[in-house]
């Protein structure tokens, strides 16, 4: 027979109990009978009182365990939602290289994709501006991390732009998926492309052309079998006139929003033989080889010529950064980073560049000047 110390009538243990929940430990009666088993699931509040007027007790070291569960739990649960969204942004494209590693070794379905997409979407939608910057302020050079990386801002990035086309939510995510994973048989060599300062060799070439039959080839090996998001990988490196690759046909509209998104992301990144092409440039560039192309200018309307994380100069003479998109008008909202002469200072200030004396007037000369901008300056912490 247990001593009486080690019984805890249940009456006191009533806040670890929840009605439809798991019991967190066994319950017994006064005989020491077992009434309920851990793991069962009480059914309503009436059978939590016919247990107390039974005498129903639970055994002491098991509510101490218990509750120390619960605590570390609650621990747990503040601190993920004291994470700014910045946080969460810098853990999800840290989480990402998990997936596509899985995949390739067939240790993880084609669901995870999906749901990795998911945790990306709700981003998203928290912020876009917020997720615009993260896929703009491209500051690191850690190149095994870029293609992980890349994968995460084209997904975002093509994400936006069907939200602007209107696409339907199921739509929306094949591309996002495509995007995620269009690139899968070829994570290292993007890697390897990105260090490398020597033009692609011929074997590199081959695998690059055959990347999207490849990946397609993996994804339908973890059960993918969604014929848009198979289809958006196999044909995002195809072009209008079938001047792509790897068949030289026509794409699909997905795979032309990919496309764009692709192209537009890798100008805006560092590789070791060049520097990143600013978000102006790389927006000016994709305006001038799509013409005629509504879905790729789309894209363009979605990041505006000054997207989010991009620097700018202003009349003023300060050097800032773009943090919200116009509601109307091409004029953003930007954070200042400099002093009136372009030196750069601590303070910071927010500007509406629709002023006449704080109209944008280009991109920094002394960009270089500014390579380290924690979006907490410029945005504020965002929980």
């Amino acid at each position: 027979m247990s001593s009486s110390t080690d019984r805890v009538p249940l009456v006191q243990v009533r806040d670890l109990l929840h009605v439809g929940e798991p019991l967190p430990f066994r319950i017994l009666d006064t005989h020491e009978r077992l009434l309920l088993n851990a793991g069962q699931v009480l059914l309503d509040e009436r059978q939590l009182d016919e247990l107390h007027e039974r005498g129903a007790w639970a055994e002491r070291a098991l509510v101490e365990a218990a509750r120390q569960a619960q605590s570390a739990a609650a621990k747990k649960a503040q601190a993920v939602a004291a994470l700014s969204i910045f946080d969460r942004w810098e853990r999800l494209m840290l989480h990402f290289d998990q997936v596509p590693r899985a995949l390739q070794r067939r240790e993880a379905q084609g669901t995870a994709v999906t749901s990795f997409f998911v945790a990306l979407q709700a981003l998203v939608d928290r912020d876009p501006d917020v997720a615009l910057f993260e896929c703009m302020r491209q500051e690191e050079r850690r190149f095994a991390l870029y293609p992980f990386r890349h994968a995460v801002r084209v997904a975002a990035l093509a994400l936006l732009t069907a939200r602007q086309l209107g696409w339907a939510p199921e739509r929306c995510t094949s591309l996002g998926c495509a995007a995620l994973t269009m690139n899968l048989s070829m994570f290292d060599l993007q890697a390897t492309l990105a260090a490398q300062d020597t033009p692609p060799t011929r074997k590199q070439l081959e695998q690059i052309r055959a990347h999207p039959e490849a990946s397609v080839a993996m994804l339908q090996a973890v059960g993918v079998d969604d014929e848009t998001w198979l289809a958006t990988v196999l044909g995002h490196h195809e072009r209008l006139g079938g001047a792509g690759y790897p068949h030289g046909h026509e794409p699909t509209p997905e795979a032309r929003v990919l496309r764009a998104a692709d192209v537009y992301m890798a100008k805006i990144s560092a590789r070791e033989k060049r520097p990143a092409m600013t978000p102006q440039m790389a927006t000016r560039q994709l305006f001038q080889q799509s013409a005629g192309d509504e879905l790729a200018m789309a894209m363009i309307k979605t990041v505006g010529v000054h997207p989010p994380g991009s620097l700018v100069r202003l009349h003023s003479g300060e050097v800032g950064v773009v943090i919200r998109r116009a509601v109307t008008g091409p004029h953003p909202l930007v954070a200042t980073l400099s002093d009136k002469n372009g030196k750069p200072v601590g303070e910071t200030h927010r500007r509406d560049s629709s002023q006449v004396g704080f109209a944008i007037e280009g991109a920094p000369e002394n960009a270089a000047a500014f390579p380290r901008i924690p979006p907490e300056r410029v945005y504020g912490l965002m929980t």
